[in-house]
């Protein structure tokens, strides 16, 4: 079994798993096209090589384009009919839906309304989204093209 460690002791953005990923076997191909089965728009994905102190690896930005909003408001609903509504394998819906529900509930909880009720603002924009269901999409189909299975 093979394991992964994220040392987050200042926190990581999903652009910084997503680049994680990528440095660990995840396609950028792959992660492109399953990200393209979805109905959203209004962003990109861009890759340099990057090198801090004598650590190297793949700075990875999901960049919202010029005009995109950056605080669309989505419901929960709203976000897993998104991910519902692309061609992306079964457990990769589900490990992103998972995600989304999660975060509805702490929000629900937090400001004391149901879950249907919450309505996310930068969570809700396409770069969230592209971040958590890219995650996704690498912890399932990246780590078997690299040869690795974590499930």
């Amino acid at each position: 079994m093979t394991t992964a460690y994220f040392d987050c002791f200042a926190g990581a953005s999903g652009d910084m798993i997503l680049g994680a990923l990528i440095d660990t076997g995840l396609p950028l191909d792959a992660l492109s096209q399953a990200l393209a089965s979805l109905p959203l728009s209004g962003y990109r994905i861009e890759t340099v090589p990057d090198k801090r102190g004598p650590l190297t690896g793949t700075r990875l930005s999901v960049v919202l384009d010029d005009g995109a909003d950056h605080h669309h408001h989505r419901s929960l609903g709203d976000i897993l009919a998104i991910i519902g509504a692309g061609t992306l394998p079964a457990p990769v819906v589900e490990r992103a839906s998972r995600v989304f529900t999660r975060l509805a509930e702490a929000e629900a909880k937090v400001h004391g309304i149901d879950v249907q009720q919450v309505h996310f603002h930068e969570v809700g924009a396409a770069d969230s989204i592209a971040d958590i269901v890219g995650s996704a999409v690498g912890w399932e189909a990246g780590w078997e093209a690299g040869g690795r299975d974590l499930g």
